[in-house]
């Protein structure tokens, strides 16, 4: 089909100009010279062959013509947008997503700020979850699980390991002259002493766990609170590596060891199949991954781990 129109800047600097109700103004907004500007005007008449602007001394008015070119070029152009808007994730409303606390609290949290700069139309709400809520059922958009990625109806998003090791403050480690062998871990309260990840990760560190040993320390039954526990100097917990990344880097807390232990679970973004292609989830599944590229280009680079995955 042929179309025959002027060019689109010029229709642009005009809807603008129309608005605005200045040259100047109208090329301000779009970034150009209030010359640059009349020119594109000048062309936009030359091919509509009449005046769309009647020009005062600081002043412009539009003519017949432009009033009844304004109204359908500002309509055209609210359409575009609103087109445009959906094809790169129209995404406005609520987003609804499930999570469990440590993911939430030490990854989700610190970084869904920039999710909101990139899209402010979408809310997004967390429910921190306990227990795997049935997506389709009760109204979630989304959720973060930790698992092999095999839900039924479930379309899952692999985002990177599970791994764990144990974690501590700087200062508890010095105080006891360091944790340069996993024996020394015996020198400083251990979070959550009961905790069976604490015997799998001795033994994928090649030596045994000896309970009878260990100094009893603060149990809350969660990674996220253990992890404060840690970072207060409380004792040693059993935190899962790509979670606290954040507070490794920063030095409030220190991994005496590259052990980690893995089956091959991981976290994992989930949702309906059939929801694929829903503007809001597409863009916070886009987003999330983006996020996680790194840390999975690095997995990729790393030598399997032993040992088994701590979940949650």
């Amino acid at each position: 089909m042929h179309w025959d129109l002027p060019p689109l800047g010029a229709i642009r600097v005009f809807e603008a100009a129309a608005r605005l109700g200045s040259f100047t103004k109208a090329a301000e907004e779009l970034g150009m010279t209030q010359s640059a500007a009349s020119y594109q005007i000048k062309v936009l008449e030359e091919r509509a062959g009449t005046p769309l602007f009647i020009r005062k001394t600081r002043q412009i008015r539009l003519t017949e013509a432009g009033e009844q070119l304004a109204p359908l070029v500002s309509s055209v152009f609210s359409t575009l947008s609103d087109a445009w808007f959906a094809t790169k994730g129209g995404a406005s409303g609520v987003l609804s997503v499930t999570t469990i606390d440590t993911f939430a609290s030490n990854w989700l949290a610190v970084r869904l700020g920039t999710f909101q700069l990139m899209y402010p139309g979408l809310a997004v709400k967390m429910d921190i979850a306990s227990r795997s809520l049935d997506i389709a059922r009760e109204n979630v958009d989304v959720g973060i699980r930790v698992g092999a990625g095999k839900w039924p109806g479930l379309a899952a998003h692999y985002l990177f390991k599970a791994d764990y090791a144990p974690m501590l403050s700087p200062a508890l480690a010095e105080k006891v002259g360091g944790i340069r062998v996993p024996e020394d871990l015996y020198k400083v309260p251990l979070c959550c002493p009961q905790d069976p990840w604490w015997e799998v990760w001795f033994r994928a560190a090649g030596t045994r766990f000896e309970p009878d040993r260990v100094i009893p320390g603060p149990t809350f039954g969660t990674q996220a609170y253990e992890a404060t526990a840690a970072i207060t100097d409380q004792g040693a917990a059993m935190l899962t590596h790509n979670l606290y990344t954040a507070f490794l880097d920063k030095g409030q807390l220190i991994q005496p060891f590259d052990i980690t232990g893995s089956d091959g679970d991981g976290y994992w973004l989930v949702h309906a199949e059939a929801r694929r292609t829903t503007p809001k989830i597409k863009v916070f599944r886009d987003w999330i991954l983006a996020q996680t590229a790194e840390v999975r280009s690095r997995e990729k680079r790393e030598l399997p781990a032993g040992g088994a995955a701590r979940h949650g």
